[in-house]
């Protein structure tokens, strides 16, 4: 599942993501988990690309998650 967190962020770069979102997206509607999950994803997604890439996948505060930079370079 963390590939498929990967690219579905990566075919959308700079688009904030809330966690629901990505669990309806990438998990599926019919997922009962938690919105926690993400996070843990993200986390081991993050160790897996090591310190050089792990900031690929930004978090932004309040909202979700986005892949790349914003079109501000925030």
């Amino acid at each position: 599942m963390e590939y498929e967190l990967l690219k579905f962020l990566a075919q959308h770069p700079g688009k904030v993501f809330t966690r629901e979102t990505l669990l309806s997206r990438v998990w599926g509607y019919e997922y009962y988990g938690g919105a926690r999950t993400v996070d843990v994803h993200i986390r081991r997604l993050r160790a897996k690309l090591g310190e050089e890439h792990a900031n690929l996948i930004s978090t932004v505060r309040s909202v979700g998650y986005r892949f790349g930079q914003s079109r501000w370079g925030v």
